[in-house]
């Protein structure tokens, strides 16, 4: 999978250790114990350790089994490229987009976002065991505001635009229901981007996380 989300906490633990993600960033291409150890610099004994704990959460898979004398080498690889811990993980401490419903509150912002990486999560996994495609589509690009008045007047527009479109195709009746109708989410998000500074020679660049 290109990106597998972590919903079992006991896994999530696991995968954040630094030897394991640095053990999961590695087995992107198959290895071995062995190999792992030359890369990551640990003894062998060690880096099976952790090989199985991550074997043990669904983190990493055989792939095969070689016969080396009278030992049977065992190659294994990540089950994903990428890893994501879904809320699910601390499902006690998730946060709630019921609670907050304000969408000029940040907080809300990441409450949605919280919620579309666990629904997401499942959906994901079911479409791949009914072997099917999720129909999903994501916009993301960039756009800077002269002024917080015209960014406002965007979001402003932006909502009534929205809204036009859901009050156009959205039909919630029984009969479409029954005609196998499926309801979809939709998430639309504005927030400032990132700030960059410029790298000195002696110092490399780093994100300000500060808001305008």
């Amino acid at each position: 999978m290109d990106i597998e989300v972590i919903e079992d906490p006991a896994a999530a633990e696991a995968s954040l250790d630094p030897i394991r993600t640095r053990i999961l960033q590695e087995l992107v291409e198959p290895a071995s114990a062995t190999q792992l150890a030359v890369k990551v610099g640990l003894p062998r004994q060690k880096v099976n350790y952790h090989l199985k704990a991550l074997e043990r959460h669904g983190l990493v898979e055989l792939v095969e089994e070689r016969r080396k004398g009278n030992v049977t080498e065992r190659v294994l690889r990540a089950t994903a490229a990428s890893y994501l811990i879904s809320p699910v993980a601390l499902a006690s401490v998730a946060p709630d987009p019921r609670r907050f419903s304000d969408r000029f509150s940040a907080f809300w912002l990441l409450s949605l976002a919280s919620r579309t990486v666990q629904e997401m999560g499942k959906l994901i996994a079911g479409a791949a065991v009914a072997k099917k495609k999720l129909a999903s589509f994501a916009i993301d690009g960039e756009i800077t505001f002269r002024s917080a008045a015209e960014r406002a007047a965007f979001a402003e527009e932006l909502g009534v635009a929205v809204t036009r479109l859901v009050d156009k195709y959205h039909d919630g009746g029984a009969a479409a229901q029954a005609g196998g109708a499926r309801k979809h989410r939709l998430v639309v998000v504005l927030h400032p981007a990132l700030k960059t500074t410029q790298a000195s020679p002696e110092q490399p660049a780093e994100k300000d996380q500060s808001n305008d």
